[in-house]
C-alpha cells in the first residue's frame, strides 16, 4: 500500500442497567492510535482509573516516529499504573483503583496491539474476524486448563474476574503486545467486554462490516442496549482505507 490512512467511529455508553459509566475511550487518527479501558472499583474510582488511561494518551503528541509511539504508549500506561496504586493508597486501605485497556497502534503497513485484563481486540479481514488479544481472566485460564469448555465460558458465573490490569498489585506488571501487517480493508474492533460479552460473534461481524451508512461502532452499541446491556459498552472500530 502506497499510503495508508485510516477512518475511525467510536462510541461508549452507560448501558442498559448501570448508573455510571466506566469505560473510557481514545480515537486518535491523526497519531494512528485508539483504545478502550474498564475500570474497576466501585464508587467511581473504576470512572478516574480508566479516564487517566486515556487522558495520557489522549497526551501522546502526534510528531513521533512508530517506535517512539510504542514506548510512549507502554510508559505512560505504566505511570498511571503507579499512579493509580498511589491514588488508591491514599484513599484508604482496602481501596482498589484499576483499569482493563486495549490499545491499537497503526503506522505505515504495520500495527501492534497492547493490552491488560479482558478488553479486546479483533481483526475483520476478508469476513473472517479473528480475535487479536487474549483475554487476562480466570475464565480464560479455566479453558486454557481444559476445565471448562467455550459454551460454559460464555455463561460462567466468575466470567468477569480479571487476573491483570492497570493499577493491581502484581509482582511484575507488564502488557501483552500483538503485531502484523496492515491490509486495505481491514476493520479492528477494540470493545469493553459489556459489548463482546452482550452481542453474539455472528452479529459482531455482521455489525463490523456494515456500511459508512450505518456506522459500526455506533450498530453495535445500538444492537448491545437492544439486548439490554448489563454492562458499560464501549466500540472502537478502525477501517484501513
Amino acid at each position: 500500500m502506497s499510503e495508508v490512512r485510516f477512518r475511525s467511529w467510536a462510541i461508549t455508553h452507560t448501558g442498559a442497567k448501570r448508573a455510571h459509566n466506566e469505560d473510557a475511550i481514545v480515537d486518535r487518527p491523526d497519531l494512528g492510535l485508539w483504545a478502550v479501558a474498564d475500570g474497576a472499583g466501585g464508587h467511581q474510582a473504576g470512572e478516574v482509573a480508566s479516564g487517566m488511561i486515556c487522558e495520557a494518551l489522549e497526551a501522546i503528541p502526534a510528531a513521533l516516529s512508530a517506535a517512539e509511539l510504542l514506548a510512549q504508549v507502554r510508559l505512560s500506561i505504566g505511570n498511571m499504573h503507579v499512579a493509580l496504586q498511589d491514588l488508591a493508597h491514599e484513599r484508604g486501605p482496602g481501596v482498589q483503583m484499576a483499569s482493563t485497556v486495549v490499545v491499537l497502534m497503526a503506522r505505515g503497513e504495520h500495527f501492534a496491539c497492547l493490552w491488560a485484563g479482558d478488553s479486546r481486540a479483533y481483526l475483520l479481514r476478508d469476513g473472517v474476524m479473528l480475535q487479536l488479544t487474549r483475554d487476562h481472566s480466570l475464565v480464560q485460564e479455566m479453558l486454557d486448563a481444559g476445565m471448562i469448555g467455550p459454551q460454559e465460558a460464555v455463561s460462567h458465573p466468575r466470567r468477569n474476574v480479571i487476573t491483570r490490569a492497570v493499577g493491581v498489585d502484581l509482582e511484575q506488571f507488564e502488557l501483552d503486545k500483538v503485531s502484523g501487517r496492515l491490509e486495505a480493508g481491514d476493520r479492528f474492533l477494540l470493545c469493553s467486554d459489556g459489548l463482546c460479552n452482550t452481542l453474539p460473534e455472528e452479529l459482531m461481524i455482521e455489525l463490523l462490516a456494515g456500511g459508512v451508512e450505518a456506522p459500526p461502532a455506533q450498530a453495535m452499541i445500538a444492537q448491545a442496549l437492544a439486548l439490554n446491556a448489563t454492562d458499560n459498552i464501549s466500540a472502537v472500530v478502525v477501517e484501513v482505507v
